[in-house]
């Protein structure tokens, strides 16, 4: 499933992140979502959140699991 509606993230979901740094490459960033940045129902490019790591980027899959196992 894409990032594009806030309906379907919530704190605590397994995700693919793009971060800001890694939008020309497409490099995906693995984690659980600790906040939702983004206040629109939708984005284009995908909502924004806040890692518990502490990254940020914007949502390019849901429900996925890092594939290094990290």
């Amino acid at each position: 499933m894409n990032g594009q509606y806030r309906k379907d993230i919530h704190p605590g979901l397994e995700v693919a992140i793009i971060l800001k740094k890694d939008q020309r490459n497409g490099k995906l960033t693995y984690g659980i979502v600790k906040d939702i940045l983004t206040s629109a129902s939708f984005h284009s490019r995908g909502i924004k959140v806040r890692l518990e790591d502490g990254q940020i980027g914007r949502v390019a899959e849901t429900g996925v699991v890092d594939p290094d196992g990290e």
